[in-house]
């Protein structure tokens, strides 16, 4: 279907890839990784044929349609959330005009030789348009639409009226309802939901036919939808067949074997090079130092490549807080509506929060999970009831609001400087060092980083003051699977108290110990950990 035969790609000094293959084969499920800068995003420009490469050759089967969903999804503005996901098939409704033209035509007397190339038109044209899956076009969009969580009662709304999170939920629907021969998916689960991201899940396995190449963060769902690996990495491109969790093992064996070969061959070479350099001037050797040196030359030296740089959270030991970390008497909180009266968020939540307690808050999209940790760390009033935090309680807040009201003038290392103004500049450095900002990054703007940064900014801030009760609301959007492995096991080993919010099932059935659910404004409990949670709730039927 497709096929990269020997490419290469640089851009100035910077090789991405160095006579590089590999193929998308039909029906294929593949996962895209990779460290940043490797070059994915590359990869899938080449694909849809935006970028060129240097060198090599791509081969795309005829008629094959591509599907490319991006984070950058520019514009949107003068339709409605169901026309913009209908323009991007707009090749698929010209198909439909042009056929109906054909089928007028047709009705007419005409001369035989111009009716045979008509009929032979249209049967083209009719053979692409059910390709296509044009006579379900708009019964596919509104389906879609609503699976990824936008409901029949804001189809017409119009798109420029969705934040920017729900607008990437709109791009996306617009390439599923193509359903193209080739998808190409660049961190669909982003912006989704736990309910959408296993809606999702399901329409690969069960609607789309054609072949899926795509990159996430989302360890559950790369292991969910990915029969094979493609690994972009150290000039070239490598692909294992398995899902997430075995490429991470069988990468690791072959560094190990490759590491043990390294080793063997180094062993091999210092022992010709001290030969050579032991009897290099002695006649009676010469010709055995010759051969030994031509032996050495032809050698195809094996490399190590880096290990890949990953954030180092590592928090702190921190003060003691009392036993009762909040204390929750009937609370609530309601929303003003724009043409009067409110919208309950929730109500009538009583509880205590103990120490040492790891909680996942859950629940739909808009069902009011980041209100609760805003009202727990006082970035927001209740409409009723108290919320009282305990003796000695030091909140840490994370949220995507706080990556927005960072200064955008100000400097990476100011920026910490402002949380921790008696620490040192060495004390400041390293502890962005394990954030991967080090050397000059220190000094980039906040105006100049891209998501993914700004949320190690904030987190380092975070680390840098001694909290035991850490509220996070989507803590691991913008960080590599790695990273968010590592975030994990420091938060697994914090010796406070957390209570979070995250679409990243792995994430929550490693840590959490109770889960509350938000539903139509009521909370439930759960005194049990995410599986358990999903057990009692039947969601586990729907996922495993």
């Amino acid at each position: 279907m497709i096929h990269l035969s020997n490419i290469t790609k640089q851009y100035g000094s910077q090789v991405l890839f160095r006579e590089a293959s590999f193929q998308i084969l039909p029906g294929t499920r593949s996962g895209l990784v990779g460290p940043n800068g490797a070059g994915k995003t590359s990869l899938f420009r080449i694909i849809t044929g935006e970028e060129e490469v240097d060198a090599g050759e791509i081969t795309v089967g005829k008629n094959t349609t591509i599907g490319y969903f991006s984070q950058n999804i520019g514009d949107m503005k003068g339709r409605t959330a169901l026309e913009e996901v209908m323009a991007v098939s707009a090749d698929t409704v010209r198909l439909a005009g042009e056929l109906k033209e054909m089928e007028a035509r047709m009705s007419e007397p005409l001369p035989d030789d111009e009716m045979e190339s008509l009929l032979a038109r249209y049967g083209s044209a009719l053979e692409e348009f059910e390709h296509r899956g044009g006579y379900d076009l708009d019964s596919r969009a509104q389906e879609v639409l609503t699976g990824l969580g936008i409901g029949p009662d804001r189809f017409s709304n119009p798109v420029e009226s969705f934040s920017g999170g729900w607008r990437m939920r709109v791009a996306l629907a617009g390439i599923l309802t193509l359903q193209p021969d080739v998808l190409l998916l660049d961190e669909p689960t982003n912006h989704l939901d736990v309910e959408s991201i296993i809606w999702l899940e399901e329409w690969i396995a069960n609607e789309f036919k054609g072949a899926l190449l795509m990159t996430s963060h989302d360890r559950d769902f790369m292991n969910r939808v990915v029969g094979r690996i493609v690994e972009v990495a150290n000039k070239t491109i490598t692909t294992y067949g398995g899902n997430y969790d075995f490429y991470e093992r069988e990468r690791d064996i072959r560094r190990e074997q490759l590491i043990a070969s390294y080793n063997r061959q180094q062993e091999m070479l210092s022992k010709e090079e001290e030969f050579i350099a032991r009897f290099a001037a002695r006649a009676s050797h010469a010709a055995q130092v010759q051969s030994r040196v031509k032996k050495i030359e032809k050698i195809d030296r094996i490399e190590i490549p880096p290990e890949d740089r990953v954030v180092k959270f590592v928090f702190k030991e921190p003060p003691r807080s009392g036993d009762d970390v909040v204390v929750m008497d009937g609370l609530g909180k309601t929303w003003p509506l724009h043409g009067g009266g409110t919208h309950p968020v929730f109500s009538g939540v009583t509880g205590i929060i103990k120490r040492l307690s790891k909680i996942a808050v859950v629940g739909v999209n808009g069902a009011g999970k980041s209100t609760f940790l805003k009202v727990l760390a006082g970035e927001a009033e209740p409409t009723a009831g108290t919320v009282a935090l305990g003796a000695n309680v030091e909140v840490g807040y994370f949220s995507q609001h706080a990556m927005e009201i960072l200064d955008p003038k100000k400097t990476i290392f100011e920026t910490l400087q402002d949380v921790i103004p008696l620490a040192t500049i060495g004390v400041i450095r390293n502890l962005l060092g394990s954030f991967l900002f080090q050397g000059d990054d220190v000094d980039k703007r906040i105006e100049n980083l891209s998501g993914g940064e700004k949320s190690r900014v904030v987190l380092a801030t975070l680390l840098a003051r001694p909290v035991n009760f850490l509220i996070l609301d989507e803590p691991t959007n913008h960080l590599d699977i790695k990273s968010r492995e590592i975030l994990l096991n420091a938060l697994a080993d914090f010796a406070g108290t957390v209570i979070l919010v995250s679409h990243d099932r792995h994430f929550l059935r490693k840590l959490v110990d109770r889960v509350v659910e938000i539903d139509h404004g009521e909370m439930r409990h759960y005194e049990g950990n995410y599986d358990y949670y999903l057990s009692k709730t039947n969601r586990n039927l729907h996922i495993n």
